[in-house]
Parts: C-alpha cells; structure tokens; sequence
C-alpha cells in the first residue's frame, strides 16, 4: 500500500508544482466550489496510478490544484462510495495520497438526508461528530505505523476551532447553519421511514453514505477536518416523499453558495 501511494504521489508531483496544504472533497451537486478556486492544474483521475474512478452522476473525476482563500489547495471533483463496489481501502486512498503532498486540513461536503425535526430542506449543516455505520472499516487490516497508530483517538473527529470558526463566518454572513451529527451507511438505496428512525434514534441529525471512511482515515494520519452537508430531503416522520438523485442534485445546487461562502472563508482563516 504504501508503494501504492508514492506511486501516485510522484506522478501527481511531476503534474503539478502545486503544494497544497488544504485537501477538500466535494459531494454530491457540490462541485460548484471549484469555481472559486484559482485553477493551476487539472489531473484526471485514470491517469494517476492506483487511483479509482468516479461513477456516480454528478461526481466528476478530477483533482484539481490551485489557489482559494490565499491556501494552495488540492480539491477532489467527485469521490469514491463504497456502494460503488470499492474496498473501504479504494475509497479512502485519495486521503491518503493527499496526505503524503503535504496537506494539513481536510475539508469535505455531502448531501444528506435530515432526520432531526428541526431541520428543513435546504439547510446548512455542520458536522460536530458521525456514526459510522459501515459495514466495513477502512483501518482493518495491516497498520503502517508510518501514517498513524493501530488505535486511532476519535474524540474529535471534527476540529472544533475550525467548527467555532464556521459560526462566526456564517453568523457574519446572513447564513443560517444548523449543527449535528451524521450517520454513514451503504447506499445506495435511500433510507427506509424505520431506517430513518433508527438513526434518529441512535442519536443522528442527518444521514448519508459517503464522508466518515475519509475522516477516519485523515484522523488515523493526525489531519484535522471539518464537514459540511447540505439537507437534501427529509427522514421525518410525516415529512417524507419519494426522492431522486435528480431532486438531491437540485437542492444541492441552490444550497451550495451558502456552504461555498462558509468553505471559502474558513480556509482563508485557518
């Protein structure tokens, strides 16, 4: 694995002279924030060895480097699910690739199902902690003490300076943002109204199939995160309706100028 990685990494590096130190993975509908960013560089993803492919409409497969916020930063036009048949160890090797260029802070979006009652479609929601619910685990297996230890601390999955910095820029900026935790699972069916309910009840704000392998992995290597999701529709009891990814796509695109102001901002600050 680890050949794996300096092998993408050194093609990568002889692509680009970019050295980020920001990554940012960008979700479903949500790949709108590219447009703020200074483009130097554009690799896609079959050309870097080892590298997956996306396959889910509206993820495109890109990595793309340049500046946003006065940051050198890599940002990821599509990303990997493990409902697409990828290991959790496919999904989660961009992290690790962006980790050995150099990245200090990972920023990541989603679109998500909202099962707290307060919440409506359309909100903002930053992530203060998640679920995991996978099925499968992204550290399982051989540990390479080189990116982080066997048992990884995950008290703070989610940097709660950057989480208080978000506040402050969505307050400053007219933005309502809700806060909440977000339960990952499979996909790619959405959730049944029991489902929904169980990850309500298990303590759940929202919930998604995509984000937590990430932050494992980024946590595992000692890199802080902060997530935001976009309410896409609603696991409320008497609130819900039949959903496509087409209607998913739509709130996201409508919602996506308030999370890009929150992403813009924070990563000129931190």
């Amino acid at each position: 694995m680890l050949e794996k990685f300096k092998e993408a990494h050194d093609y990568i590096k002889s692509q680009t002279s970019v050295e980020p130190s920001i990554g940012i993975i960008l979700g479903t509908g949500l790949g709108g924030l590219v447009n703020e960013i200074e483009i130097v560089d554009e690799i896609e993803y079959k050309n870097i060895p080892h590298f997956p492919l996306s396959t889910v409409q509206s993820h495109s497969g890109k990595l793309i480097f340049g500046k946003l916020g006065g940051k050198q930063v890599v940002a990821m036009q599509g990303r990997f699910h493990f409902y697409e048949g990828y290991t959790m160890k496919e999904v989660t090797f961009p992290v690790r690739v962006m980790k050995f260029l150099g990245i200090e802070r990972l920023f990541v979006s989603n679109a998500s199902g909202g099962v707290n009652p307060d919440f409506e479609i359309g909100d903002v929601m930053i992530q203060t902690d998640h679920i995991n619910l996978f099925p499968a685990h992204p550290l399982t297996g051989k540990n390479f003490e080189e990116l982080g230890p066997r048992f990884p601390d995950m008290s703070q999955p989610y940097d709660n300076k950057m989480i208080a910095l978000a506040k402050e820029i969505a307050d400053e900026s007219n933005i309502k943002v809700q806060t909440g935790t977000y339960a990952g699972l499979t996909g790619p069916t959405l959730e049944t109204p029991a489902e929904y309910s169980y990850v309500r009840a298990i303590g759940a704000d929202t919930v998604g199939m995509s984000t937590v392998p990430e932050v494992i992995v980024a946590r595992h290597m000692s890199i802080p995160c902060f997530a935001i999701s976009i309410i896409t529709d609603l696991g409320v009891p008497g609130k819900i309706q039949e959903v496509s990814v087409e209607d998913v796509i739509a709130v996201a695109g409508k919602a996506e100028p308030s999370m890009t102001t929150i992403m813009r901002e924070l990563i000129a600050r931190v």
